[in-house]
C-alpha cells in the first residue's frame, strides 16, 4: 500500500500467451497501468492484478505469482493500474481477463467499493475471485482474502510507538494513505489503537498516496501546521522516507519518532539506517503465491477457497521495547517482502 512508487507507466494493456488470447486482447490498451504474460505448459489462466506496477510491494507480489504459475504449469496475466487509485484501470483488467478465460482472478484493489461490482460481474461467470492484501467493502464481495491483519500492523507500531514515547506527550502527524481505500483506514486506526489515542490526538493528518514525494511534502505542510510535531505514523515506508526528508531538512530527524508499515528490503534498511524507529512487516510473495494456489485447487476441482487467510505482521526494529515482541533487522532484510 519505492514505494517511490510513481512512475510513468504505459497505458493498461493485458497480453496472453496464445494467439488467440493475444489477438482478443490486444486491442484494450486503453486503460491504465500495464500487463504481462507468463506462460505455462497447462491450460489453466490466472489473473494477477495490482494497484501499480512500480511500486517494489507490487512488483514482489508478481514474482510470487510467477513463480507459483512456473511451479504448477499455469498462464499468468497481469495488469496493474496507472496509479495507485486508477479503479477504471482495474475494472478494465478485470474485463479483459474474464473475456481471456481466466479461472481465477488474484486483485489487490484500488478502490475497495467501486471495484465491487466488476467482481460481481466476473464472479457471475464463473472465475474465483480473491483479493490480496487489501480487502474489499463488503469482504464478501470476493471468494476469499489472503492478506497481512493490517488492524494488527497497526497496532504493533502503535504499541511500540507508545513504548518508545516513554511518557512524553505525543503531538502526531498520521501521513495516510487516500480516502476509501480499507487498507488505509485499518492501519491507520491500528495505530491509534495501539498507541491508545484517539483522532483527537492527531495534530496533523495528510493523504500521501503511499508516494515518498508526497511523504515529504505532507510531512512539510504539518510541520507548518505544528512544528512540534514528535511522533509520525506512516502508512507505509515511501512515505516513511519522505518525512524524513523533510524533517531533516529542518534539522528534526533525530528527535521525531517514524514508525511505518510494510517491510519492505529498502524499508527495512531504513530501520537499520536509524531513519525509521520501526515497521511492521508483511509478506505479499506469499500472497500471491497461495493466490495462484487456490486457484489452481478451484481449477483442479473446483474447490473454492473461502473466507481470510492471515499471511502473516512481524515489527522490525533495532530498537526493542519492553513488552513488545519484535525481530531485528538482520531478520527484516532475511524476510522482506518474503
Amino acid at each position: 500500500m519505492s514505494r517511490t512508487p510513481r512512475l510513468p507507466s504505459s497505458l493498461l494493456r493485458v497480453a496472453a500467451c496464445t494467439s488467440v488470447a493475444a489477438l482478443a486482447l490486444t486491442a484494450c490498451g486503453s486503460g491504465s497501468g500495464s500487463g504481462s504474460t507468463s506462460s505455462g505448459s497447462g491450460t489453466v489462466k490466472v489473473g494477477l492484478i495490482t494497484k501499480t506496477d512500480t511500486n517494489p510491494f507490487f512488483v514482489k507480489m508478481k514474482e510470487g505469482a510467477e513463480k507459483a504459475a512456473k511451479e504448477d504449469g499455469v498462464q499468468l496475466m497481469t495488469a496493474a493500474g496507472k496509479f495507485d487509485g486508477d479503479n477504471a484501470g482495474q475494472v478494465t483488467a478485470i474485463e479483459n481477463m474474464v473475456a481471456a478465460g481466466v479461472k481465477g482472478i488474484l486483485i489487490t484493489p484500488s478502490d475497495s467499493k467501486a471495484i465491487v461490482p466488476a467482481i460481481a460481474k466476473a464472479k457471475a461467470k464463473g472465475v474465483l475471485v480473491i483479493a490480496l492484501d487489501t480487502p474489499t467493502e463488503p469482504e464478501s464481495a470476493v471468494d476469499a482474502l489472503f492478506a497481512t491483519d493490517n488492524l494488527k500492523a497497526g497496532e504493533l507500531i502503535g504499541e511500540y510507538a507508545k513504548a518508545a514515547m516513554k511518557g512524553k506527550t505525543a503531538k502526531i502527524a498520521a501521513l495516510d494513505l487516500a480516502p476509501g481505500v480499507s487498507v488505509g483506514v485499518q492501519r491507520h486506526n491500528g495505530f491509534l489503537k495501539g498507541f491508545g489515542a484517539t483522532e483527537k490526538d492527531v495534530a496533523c493528518a495528510q493523504d500521501t498516496g503511499g508516494d515518498q514525494a508526497k511523504g515529504q511534502t505532507a510531512m512539510e505542510n504539518c510541520l507548518q501546521k505544528e512544528p512540534g510535531i514528535n511522533l509520525v505514523y506512516t502508512i507505509n515506508e515511501p512515505a516513511a522516507l519522505g518525512a524524513y526528508t523533510a524533517l531533516k531538512a529542518k534539522g528534526r530527524e533525530k528527535d521525531v519518532l517514524i514508525v511505518s508499515v510494510d517491510g519492505g528490503c529498502t524499508g527495512t534498511q531504513a530501520v537499520k539506517d536509524g531513519k525509521i524507529a520501526a515497521t511492521s512487516q508483511q509478506y505479499p510473495l506469499k500472497m500471491a503465491a497461495e493466490g495462484v494456489k487456490a486457484v489452481v485447487t478451484y481449477a483442479k476441482d473446483g474447490k473454492k477457497a473461502s473466507g481470510y487467510t492471515d499471511t502473516g505482521v512481524t515489527l522490525i526494529t533495532d530498537k526493542a521495547q519492553t513488552g513488545v515482541a519484535s525481530k531485528d533487522t538482520a531478520f527484516g532484510l532475511e524476510n522482506c517482502w518474503g
